[in-house]
């Protein structure tokens, strides 16, 4: 796992899902079809279907009057590791900048050197104090991907983890956090009339108009009078530290690393270092954007985007180009890339692509598609499903839900509600891009996300029902997960199977709708 954990080893596409073509007396029958390609689908976790050709239904949205809100999608966010990385850049800049110092990355080999990288890279290999006394820079060089720039490269990656990490990894085991306060001062009494110096007591007074007030003792703290919160000692005043934050004091050379310097900017002692540090990073979700869109004008958003980024004046570009840069920008952090999906829109409030008896009117002569079992409405409640014993409308399990999307927006890895079906089917536009694992993989799966990711795990034990969370399927593969991948065109279908873990994305801009699906199995 390490040479994909730490490298940038091109996208290996996972094998392909399994794909039926039922004949039209298979077709007619959705439930028993399922039933029938079970055995096969389960182990791979997702298939495709595709219907006989001839079966076409129309698309039943209202494109005058239908608008959604899409999501915003920061594609290096999304993956697990990047997310870890980026949080661990956060931190590691705010430790410093919280001591009034900001950090430079370093350049090695002419390239921006990959703190995050570098730190694992060393605690992998056992820690900075291990690596140092066993001589393993080289190794370390190494996983980084410098083996081929000769010796000069472990040394120059020691002193940059010397200067930046090291200290960062002591604060982080608490060498610099000294015990409980206590405080030493030799306080000096002085009689002051300054309002801001003193506290003021009210003394009870007779009846007459207005108080009489009486001057108290106050403590005046002067610079000698600060003493060092880890030796107790007052004296080397110059080399004495007071925190922006709490006004404790501190020596430059009792901290852990010692500072040389007297730091430019404010400073913040370790207490005050260690509260900010270990508030927990924000939670992550997709902003709306900050507009509705029509159709039309998502469309031409969308094409453009996608002509301008592979620049294609209009060409197909291959799935599989798609396909590979869309990986390379989930690892990349110099690259920010944001789209729009609209996901999740439901078709009970805006319509469904599939005609239904709310629009028979505008579909005369297409009662088969109105009734048939495939049609997305209909499927849910089908003598077959125990759905259908549920009068409320559940949207997006039992009413269908749209999703309107563009080049590289995605749908993070997760499984169904209760573990049921799902059947999604593209209406028109460009291919959809699956990856599905097993349900008899599911735990592995769970250990591998928790393997890769478990800081996130610390902070969001429910990670995975967040829906905000990919992982690279090379990763998942490497670990012993079996994943297969396929292209939903337009007009095919794809199911999961119970407890599948399933991701993917689009790519480019189409119209899909989903539904789930709960027979006794």
């Amino acid at each position: 796992m390490h040479d994909i954990y730490f490298g940038q080893s091109e996208f290996v596409p996972p094998p392909e899902a399994p794909v039926f073509e039922p004949t039209w007396d298979e077709f007619k029958d959705p439930a028993a079809y399922i039933e029938k390609i079970r055995d096969v689908g389960e182990k791979a976790g997702i298939c495709k279907i595709r219907p006989p050709p001839s079966w076409q239904p129309p698309f039943a949205i209202d494109i005058e009057v239908f608008r959604f809100t899409p999501r915003l999608q920061k594609i290096n966010e999304l993956e697990a590791r990047s997310r870890m990385k980026m949080n661990f850049v956060d931190r590691l800049l705010k430790f410093w900048n919280l001591q009034g110092m900001a950090i430079k990355v370093p350049v090695v080999e002419k390239q921006p050197l990959d703190l995050f990288k570098l730190h694992k890279a060393v605690s992998e290999e056992g820690g900075f104090e291990f690596v140092c006394n066993e001589r393993k820079w080289s190794k370390v060089a190494e996983r980084m991907g410098y083996a081929q720039y000769g010796k000069s490269v472990g040394s120059s990656l020691r002193h940059h983890y010397e200067r930046i990490l090291y200290p960062y990894d002591l604060f982080a085991v608490g060498a610099s956090v000294p015990g409980p306060k206590v405080k030493q001062m030799t306080p000096v009494k002085k009689e002051t009339e300054n309002k801001k110096e003193m506290a003021k007591c009210d003394v009870e007074g007779s009846k007459k108009r207005g108080k009489q007030q009486k001057s108290v003792v106050v403590i005046e703290k002067t610079a000698d009078q600060y003493f060092c919160e880890v030796c107790e000692r007052g004296d080397n005043d110059e080399l004495m530290l007071l925190c922006d934050g709490c006004d404790d004091a501190y020596h430059t050379y009792c901290l852990r690393p010692a500072l040389a310097d007297i730091p430019p900017g404010d400073w913040r002692c370790p207490r005050c270092i260690s509260a900010e540090c270990a508030k927990p990073p924000a939670a992550y979700g997709f902003e709306e954007a900050p507009s509705a869109y029509s159709l039309y004008a998502f469309g031409a958003k969308a094409d453009q985007f996608k002509a301008d980024y592979f620049k294609s004046s209009g060409k197909m570009v291959p799935t599989t180009t798609v396909e590979k840069e869309f990986w390379r920008l989930v690892n990349c952090l110099d690259e920010d890339v944001i789209v729009e999906y609209g996901a999740d829109i439901h078709a009970l409030e805006h319509g469904s692509g599939f005609p239904t008896e709310a629009t028979r009117t505008r579909f005369p002569g297409y009662e088969d598609y109105i009734k048939c079992g495939w049609n997305l409405n209909n499927l849910p409640v089908l003598n077959t499903s125990v759905l259908r014993f549920i009068d409320a409308h559940i949207s997006g399990m039992k009413v269908p839900w749209l999703y309107v999307g563009m080049c590289f927006s995605c749908f993070c890895w997760h499984t169904e509600d209760h573990w049921s079906y799902s059947i999604s089917y593209n209406h028109w536009g460009e291919p959809k891009t699956w990856y599905g694992v097993p349900g008899s993989s599911a735990l592995l799966f769970e250990e591998c996300m928790q393997t890769a990711a478990g800081e996130l795990f610390e902070h969001s034990p429910d990670l995975l029902h967040q829906m905000t969370t990919i992982i690279n399927p090379n990763v998942l593969m490497a670990y012993g997960v079996p994943v297969v991948r396929t292209d939903q065109h337009a007009g095919e279908f794809v199911i999961t199977f119970p407890r599948s873990y399933h991701a993917g994305f689009n790519q480019g801009y189409n119209c899909a709708e989903a539904v789930n699906y709960c027979p006794a199995d």
